[in-house]
């Protein structure tokens, strides 16, 4: 990166800005430039007055305003002047279109998608199509969506799992300026009908599987012009009204209706829409997020810093690619040639996947790695005295070894540890966790087990993804590392929550983020869209964050009341517990869940005459109502009966609560248990008591309960024992 100077500065103000915090970071004369300036490529010191960068300084503090005198944004060391917006040896890179060109150009005859799922169903070794050839199916796919008279600008949907030609309808918009709208089904039926309807999708590209469902409202989705079946044969398809206005057919018969018909790429501008992310994380309906090629381009530009992937690398695809996540891992993939093997579909075979793709880049959630967790050691403990010893001996030494910075024994994998790197292909040199947070714990195995580098980061669709991930080299768990050098970060104080950016150790407060990463706004919502972005263009995420020493984030806590599941999925508690009101047994309901776990949990407060009634009628007798209440059957029917009322308002599953504490006192003000507005604090220590019930698992459900601690009586706090 050339040193800034005098000539290239754009202003006299910025000058002065650039000057200060010069002197503020570095001691006199240290890394000056050519031109008197400060040189981004000298190593940053920190002086006493920062105080936020130990020796190694992932993260640089600058002012946000140079007249309050406070130093409360935090940006990358590796890009501190100026944020990431463009590949740094590929600047010409401006949209996906122009990612996937240089893809093609360079890695043409690099195998790129695989998929060990035949034309007939049945499984068999990978197969794989080239760089070359997927930029040809794009241009035909594009097409044909040109032939059937598409204009660009549109929205075209994605209603199917991943497979090699989600990526290469995704590559089509991309290069004839559509804009990709994923669909998925946990957001429920309702919900896709209204995203169809909401983004006025002219296209649909969905499989077999959910051809039925659109089928079943297409008479409510009057914008739908053409549906693709993905998987499916022109002679099996169903045959529609001759008055209808939809054409339908396969992806096969797309494909040659392009390849007879090529029309030109129609290539995006940066500032173009490029995908419209719906999600689900709030209690009404999906937001649309709109994304531009400028957003998404900054995004992954900003991580490739960071972190580096090679074209002899080989990742698999399994997790949605309806999501950011795994969005952003695969335009990243493309940029670095990497070859891209998908899971059959089925997750229950995905160690199955693994071993005949033998991947070197594996990118998951902590659900999974929670389980991998739990069968390594499982198996340890299972294996007698002496292996188990064994196992103990050489995980402490390696342990050890890394924590300290040596290199472990080759002994011990030769050993011990070989044989669990099989159970991932035996090559995996590059683990990723993100949607939710990993535990240390987990962490810290996986990273001795696996020989390789773990690394967990922290982002939202709002973002394009990344907002910050740990570097390559940082072996301390517990944190989602420095921000990406494509984006700035601050801490807003939350009073209610006693979080202040001024809190000693460690500063905490509200995670707000600004840079070319954040999106435009809500599809046609400026209301919400104001709500999350400000004046000043900074990004309110509800995150409560605090700031480890060199600059690493940790998150520490939700502002808003919703939470994310250990799996990704966003609960909006209010809306389950009006849904569970309806249960005849149930006065009032508290539910709750956090990011660690993967299911929910209840506290009700029952009607005291309808368990009553239900007790005489089943023949229990009790001494006392706190003995009903703790009756296990008492507690099994009133969550069957939850069950049903799920059902009928058609909860997702992971809106189901899986366990319940029957409590006789009401939720009031007088208790503490209830807000001056009527909702249930989230929640005090008197629930620790009579939750308590939960505290031994059912051997049929055979998962852990977790303890949490109380954290005084702020809202989005809990005591509860956990499923």
């Amino acid at each position: 990166m050339a040193s800034l100077s005098r000539e290239n500065l754009p202003a006299p103000a910025a000058w002065r800005r650039l000057r200060a915090i010069q002197s503020h970071l570095l001691p006199d004369g240290a890394g000056a430039g050519a031109g008197g300036g400060p040189d981004p490529d000298s190593r940053v010191q920190a002086n006493a007055a920062s105080g936020v960068l130990n020796e190694r300084g992932y993260s640089v503090v600058l002012p946000e305003d140079l007249r309050t005198g406070k130093w409360n944004v935090y940006r990358s060391a590796r890009s501190f002047f100026k944020l990431v917006s463009r590949f740094t040896d590929h600047p010409d890179i401006g949209t996906l279109h122009d990612n996937f060109g240089h893809a093609i150009e360079t890695f043409r005859y690099c195998k790129y998608l695989g998929t060990r799922v035949c034309a007939d169903g049945t499984v068999g070794e990978y197969k794989w199509m080239t760089y070359g050839e997927a930029g040809s199916a794009r241009e035909a796919i594009g097409s044909g969506l040109c032939y059937h008279g598409l204009p660009q600008g549109v929205c075209v949907g994605l209603y199917f799992i991943n497979r090699p030609e989600w990526l290469i309808v995704d590559h089509a918009c991309s290069a004839y300026s559509y804009i990709s709208v994923p669909l998925y089904d946990t957001l429920g039926p309702d919900a896709v009908k209204y995203v169809v309807n909401h983004a006025a999708l002219q296209a649909i590209f969905c499989a077999p599987q959910t051809l039925n469902r659109l089928l079943s409202f297409l008479s409510e989705i009057p914008s739908v012009r053409l549906i693709v079946v993905v998987g499916g044969i022109d002679i099996h398809l169903p045959t529609l009204p001759p008055t209808s206005r939809v054409k339908l057919i396969s992806y096969l018969k797309l494909l040659s209706q392009g390849r007879s018909n090529i029309q030109p790429c129609c290539p995006p501008k940066p500032e173009n829409i490029a995908t419209i992310c719906y999600t689900s994380g709030t209690t009404g309906t999906p937001k649309g997020v709109v994304l531009t090629h400028g957003n998404l381009i900054a995004n992954v530009a900003g991580y490739s810093e960071t972190t580096t992937f090679f074209s002899s690398d080989i990742y698999l695809s399994y997790l949605p690619l309806a999501h950011i996540y795994e969005r952003m891992n695969q335009i990243l993939g493309a940029y670095y040639g990497v070859a891209v093997g998908f899971y059959q579909g089925d997750n229950m075979k995905l160690m199955d996947d693994l071993a005949a793709l033998r991947p070197t880049i594996f990118c998951s959630v902590p659900r999974l790695y929670n389980r991998i967790y739990a069968g390594i050691t499982n198996a340890v403990k299972s294996s007698g005295m002496l292996k188990e010893r064994l196992f103990r001996v050489a995980f402490n030494s390696k342990k050890h070894a890394i924590l300290t910075g040596r290199n472990p024994s080759p002994m011990w994998d030769r050993l011990v540890f070989n044989r669990i790197k099989e159970k991932l292909g035996g090559r995996v040199r590059f683990m990723v966790s993100g949607a939710s947070p990993l535990s240390s714990d987990v962490a810290d195995f996986l990273r001795v087990c696996f020989g390789c580098q773990v690394l967990e980061g922290y982002g939202m669709t709002e973002t394009s993804c990344v907002i910050s991930c740990m570097d390559e080299g940082d072996t301390l768990s517990g944190h989602v590392g420095s921000p990406n050098p494509a984006c700035e970060i601050k801490l807003v104080d939350v009073p209610e929550m006693n979080y202040t950016s001024e809190d000693q150790p460690y500063p905490r407060g509200e995670i707000c983020v600004r840079g070319p990463i954040v999106f435009q706004g809500y599809y046609n919502d400026e209301v919400q869209t104001r709500e999350v972005i400000d004046d000043d263009s900074w990004l309110h995420t509800g995150d409560i964050g605090l700031w480890l020493p060199g600059g690493r984030l940790k998150i520490i806590d939700r502002k808003k009341n919703i939470f994310k599941l250990a799996q990704g999925e966003y609960i909006a508690p209010e809306k389950i517990e009006n849904v569970y009101s309806k249960c005849k047994f149930i006065s009032q309901c508290f539910v709750y869940g956090d990011s660690l776990n993967s299911c929910l949990v209840a506290v009700v407060a029952v009607d005291l005459e309808v368990l009553k009634e239900w007790a005489a009628s089943q023949g229990i007798e009790y001494e006392a109502l706190e003995q009903l209440c703790n009756d296990q059957r008492a507690r099994e029917a009133v969550l069957a009966e939850m069950d049903d009322i799920g059902r009928e308002a058609e909860l997702q599953g992971f809106e189901y609560v899986k366990a319940v504490a029957l409590v006789l006192e009401p939720f009031t003000e007088e208790n503490g248990l209830l807000t001056p507005t009527f909702k249930v604090i989230q929640c005090l220590p008197v629930l620790l008591h009579q939750i308590t019930t939960l505290h031994e698992p059912r051997e049929s459900r055979g998962i852990a309960f977790r303890t949490y601690v109380a954290k005084h009586s702020r809202k989005l706090t809990s005591s509860l024992f956990y499923l």
